[in-house]
């Protein structure tokens, strides 16, 4: 006898994570656009470039970060300024070709303005010249008996700015991209073997310590397609396996592995209107393992409930405070609230007389 059951979980663990692979490949395609666009890699590994090269080439590629050693520099009594604070010295170099090349040097660089620097090696940025470099090259002019024009001929719009280089942000940046790139690249490779191996998929590891997930895995579609015992909209019982399927999860567990379970209500309202109460049912099994079941009919819960406790009668039933002792008993849990509190009260010292 066959039912629409047929590899239900296995389908449906498929499924869950055919659905799941399309935000970590939008998230890779944007990282990928983001990595284009800016670039994050040039910061951190900068192309390094003779003085005579055009710089306008390489800020045309995209290649704004750039080490570089410059001979010959002179001071041209122009500052970059931050409020009252001088972040950049503007010095002037004259390439292999003849033309002059501007660099704006950080104040350490150049210690504060030396009128001269025989060489220095430099991280800098490309920058396009906006207002100020204008003006710069003006006052330039002015002071070199040049006409603007003949020293915008000898000169370009591109300058490189040490300051601007930004190699810790640039350092962060790049870490950050690489941690979300391999991060989402792992999720999205873990997807893959989910959906290709379903007894892979964590819902299946867990039971592990139970047995071997795959044949535990085939074991549970076979009695769900051939002998289903229970069904409502979310959950299922099976000869040997309690089943819950829904939009928030997966997770299959042996029966006789079922040690407590009970049920609680939720109030759901939007401010001082009540819409409705859900029920969830919260299930723990042997080895840790603990089962939710949340939004379900308080009749779907209360049968399921029934059922099990039917089929396994060292079950324990409802929630009280005498079954959660019994439970943290049975599971032996290190981190119990009250061996921590007792813990505590054994170094107490007592002030009764």
């Amino acid at each position: 006898m066959s039912s629409n059951f047929d590899n239900y979980i296995s389908g449906n663990i498929k499924t869950l994570y055919r659905r799941r692979l399309y935000a970590p490949v939008i998230f890779l395609l944007i990282l990928v656009v983001l990595w284009i666009r800016y670039p994050i890699a040039n910061m951190v590994f900068p192309t390094e470039i003779g003085s005579s090269d055009k710089i306008s080439d390489h800020y045309r590629e995209n290649d704004l970060f750039i080490k570089t050693s410059i001979e010959d520099l002179t001071f041209t009594g122009y500052t970059q300024v931050n409020k009252t604070r001088n972040t950049g010295y503007y010095y002037y170099y004259t390439k292999s070709n003849g033309n002059i090349g501007i660099v704006l040097l950080s104040p350490g660089t150049c210690e504060e303005g030396l009128t001269q620097i025989d060489k220095v090696t430099v991280y800098a940025k490309i920058c396009y010249g906006g207002k100020n470099y204008k003006s710069l090259i003006d006052n330039m002019a002015v002071d070199l008996n040049w006409t603007e024009r003949g020293l915008y001929d000898s000169t370009t719009y591109y300058y490189l700015s040490e300051p601007d280089y930004g190699f810790r942000f640039g350092l962060l940046s790049f870490i950050i991209a690489v941690a979300f790139a391999l991060y989402t690249l792992i999720y999205l490779i873990r997807c893959i073997i989910y959906i290709a191996f379903p007894y892979l998929a964590p819902c299946c590891l867990k039971l592990a310590p139970f047995g071997n997930p795959k044949h535990m895995l085939e074991e549970a579609d076979q009695e769900l397609a051939t002998l289903p015992q229970l069904a409502t909209e979310d959950m299922f019982i099976t000869e040997h396996y309690f089943i819950e399927i829904s939009k928030y999860g997966i997770a299959f567990v042996p029966i006789d592995k079922i040690l407590w379970i009970y049920k609680h209500s939720t109030l759901h309202k939007l401010f001082w209107y009540h819409f409705h109460i859900s029920y969830t049912l919260n299930i723990t099994a042997d080895n840790k393992l603990y089962i939710r079941c949340p939004k379900n009919l308080k009749s779907d819960i209360d049968g399921i409930i029934d059922y099990l406790s039917e089929a396994n009668h060292d079950i324990l039933v409802g929630f009280s405070e005498e079954n959660r002792r019994k439970i943290h008993e049975i599971q032996g849990d290190p981190f119990h609230f009250e061996k921590i509190m007792k813990k505590f009260s054994k170094n107490k010292v007592s002030t009764d007389f």
